[in-house]
């Protein structure tokens, strides 16, 4: 009877979790059905805009998908910064070029420069081919320090969105970029370590319901698209305050506990 228990404790366990992830993923849907598609490129050009209060919106769940590897190729900003940035996207959608060129500047001066944000790339590529044989090369690229280059000389020529990415055009980049071992970045991008990492990355971006580019989360708070500067920098505003209220929270506890 002891072991019928067990066997009847550990299913109820597992049947809580499948339904706490697919509220989730129902909740992450929902999102993004609202709006109509403003900056989006995708099968579903649906808008998640930042919210309009103060208190942090980004679900516990998702704020974990934040790798914060201090050697990270694929990341700019602190590995403690208050915020995290995941920015999922496609070398081949115009938005997220338009997103590259436009916005994330200012938001690397504003906030990645004084150490309150972290950007966090991940593959999703999802318009075909070409889309596919820049992800892996971005991987390659990053192999040699110089993923972030690469991005900036992919997305820097609007042309770019409509690129078949062929293998020519891919080692220019990567010279653009300042990639010193050209030999070696083609046998990166064609291994299967490259394959695997971008796979990984899209297979999450699905798993959460993701079906546009580009999406980020910041501090787990979606939004969809390559939306006005001013959606993402109250985004991270919202979140650096909540980081900072949690932190002062978490110490007045242990102060509370310390003089007991």
């Amino acid at each position: 009877m002891s072991s019928s228990r067990s066997v009847r404790s550990r299913k109820g366990l597992v049947i809580g979790v499948l339904v706490a992830v697919a509220a989730l993923l129902a909740g992450w849907l929902s999102q993004y059905a609202v709006g109509g598609g403003d900056g989006g490129s995708g099968s579903g050009d649906a808008t998640v805009h930042g919210r309009a209060d103060d208190t942090a919106s980004g679900d516990p769940a998702l704020l974990k998908l934040a790798r914060r590897d201090a050697g990270d190729p694929f990341a700019r900003g602190k590995k403690d910064a208050p915020v995290v940035m995941i920015e999922y996207a496609d070398f081949g959608c115009s938005f997220c070029g338009k997103f590259a060129r436009d916005t994330e500047p200012k938001l690397v001066e504003e906030y990645v420069d004084k150490g309150v944000l972290r950007i966090e790339w991940r593959n999703f590529p999802i318009f075909g081919k070409g889309s596919e044989r820049a992800a892996r090369a971005g991987w390659a690229a990053g192999q040699q320090g110089r993923f972030w280059p690469f991005y900036q000389a992919v997305y820097a020529d609007k042309g770019n969105a409509k690129n078949s990415f062929g293998d020519d055009h891919l080692r220019d980049l990567a010279q653009q970029a300042g990639v010193a071992d050209l030999d070696r970045f083609d046998r990166d991008r064609a291994g299967a370590a490259a394959k695997k990492l971008v796979d990984k990355d899209r297979g999450e971006a699905y798993g959460l319901g993701a079906n546009a580019t580009p999406a980020f989360l910041v501090n787990g708070e979606p939004i969809s698209g390559a939306q006005p500067d001013e959606v993402f920098t109250d985004a991270i505003e919202r979140a650096a305050k909540a980081a900072k209220s949690g932190k002062a929270g978490k110490a007045g506890e242990a102060d509370k506990g310390a003089n007991r």
